[in-house]
């Protein structure tokens, strides 16, 4: 994952802030999941969102598109 933390939020890709957060969660030391040694189902979905995300955006690449937004 390229480092983008010393950019301002709003610079951030949506891919890293998703698995920034995904990464944040597994280490509260305070959450249950982690005490019990359990998988973060919410980080799981977070890390989930990112490959598809990044996926999609290969597939664009791929076929010279480029979106809109």
């Amino acid at each position: 994952m390229k480092d983008e933390s010393h950019l301002p939020v709003a610079e951030q890709s949506l891919v890293f802030r998703l698995r920034k957060r995904a990464e944040i969660r597994r280490q509260i030391k305070d959450r249950k999941s982690v005490q019990e040694g359990k998988p973060d189902r919410i980080a799981d979905l977070l890390e989930e969102a990112a490959n598809e995300i990044e996926r999609l955006k290969s597939i664009l690449d791929k076929n010279d598109i480029r979106p809109d937004c």
